[in-house]
């Protein structure tokens, strides 16, 4: 079976002063219908930004991202269109992602009525409360205005603007990072039950490396806009490879007072992501760094669906 979206030598620069920034450089993944891809990295690294250029909210600068086999990269029109209904996304700040003057009831509605498949009231109101259920939002907040709302119902309603044109992939752009931790459970399950019961895509973005435990079945480990590390969820955590890997995972808060993690620091300065020499782009701060390290690096499989970038990974793992 071919996959959902593939994304092949992606690149997404922007012109600043002094350069290009090298946002997202030369990324390729796939992922399967119904399967969640995790995205984590620093902020900065360049996670919104990929995830943004594959639904076509930015221009790739090069590379390709294909949709159920199709090339839709460059498409515009009509073509553009129906890609975009197919490729929904799901904010980061669930208040701010809603227009104001728009209740529950309006802003479901709205992609809807422009998709032209509904031909009357009624079809709608019977979408409208589909949709509200299938969220778990009470009808007898229909007419309800975001700031009448709190961050959890705020995000179910962002998340029933996403499915109201049953996308097969849905980006989602740290959607639990703005929400209580009560709630952040809530939203992560809710996702979750959407996913067996609809079959949809996800690439989720974030930075709580427990979350993307929690819904990922893979991970793309990102710095400045490079993959460093990619893998199944449970073999990237059970056998980190990289060095940056390593580092970020340690960082992941422990409550085992009898067991405390070991933290691992980096020292050294952060490489430029403006026109950056080729190379690792790690080497700065990687306690591993020799002169090869200056060479391009390239994504190798060292385990069966377990990638890494790393020229020195077998001498750091003995394997």
């Amino acid at each position: 079976m071919a996959p959902l979206i593939e994304v092949k030598n992606l690149k997404k620069y922007f012109d600043v002063p002094g350069g290009m920034n090298h946002a997202v450089d030369d990324i390729s993944f796939v992922i399967n219908q119904g399967e969640t891809l995790g995205v984590v990295g620093e902020s900065g690294c360049g996670k919104s930004t990929l995830g943004r250029t594959i639904i076509r909210l930015q221009e790739a600068t090069d590379g390709q991202v294909l949709l159920n086999g199709e090339d839709i990269t460059h498409v515009k029109g009509r073509k553009l269109h129906k890609a975009r209904e197919q490729m929904q996304i799901v904010f980061q700040d669930p208040y701010s992602s809603l227009n104001p003057r728009m209740s529950v009831e309006a802003t479901i509605t709205e992609p809807l009525k422009r998709s032209g498949r509904f031909h009357s009231k009624a079809e709608l109101n019977d979408e409208v409360d589909r949709l509200m259920k299938l969220v778990g939002i009470d009808d007898r907040l229909r007419h309800s205005y975001p700031h009448e709302l709190d961050g959890g119902r705020r995000q179910r309603v962002g998340i029933a603007r996403a499915l109201a044109l049953n996308p097969s992939f849905i980006m989602c752009d740290e959607p639990v990072s703005a929400l209580d931790v009560s709630i952040q459970a809530q939203v992560l399950n809710l996702l979750m039950d959407l996913q067996e019961e609809l079959k949809v895509a996800y690439m989720f973005v974030t930075h709580d490396l427990s979350v993307v435990k929690h819904i990922s079945d893979d991970i793309l480990v990102m710095y400045l806009g490079q993959a460093v590390e990619k893998g199944p969820t449970k073999e990237l955590f059970r056998n980190m490879l990289h060095p940056y890997t390593k580092v970020l995972f340690s960082a992941i808060p422990s409550t085992d007072l009898d067991h405390p993690m070991h933290r691992l620091q980096l020292k050294g300065e952060i490489t430029s992501a403006i026109d950056p020499e080729p190379g690792c782009r790690f080497r700065a701060r990687c306690p591993y760094a020799t002169e090869k390290c200056g060479q391009p690096q390239q994504l190798e499989e060292i385990k069966p669906n377990h990638f890494v970038s790393c020229c020195r990974v077998r001498e750091i793992n003995d394997l």
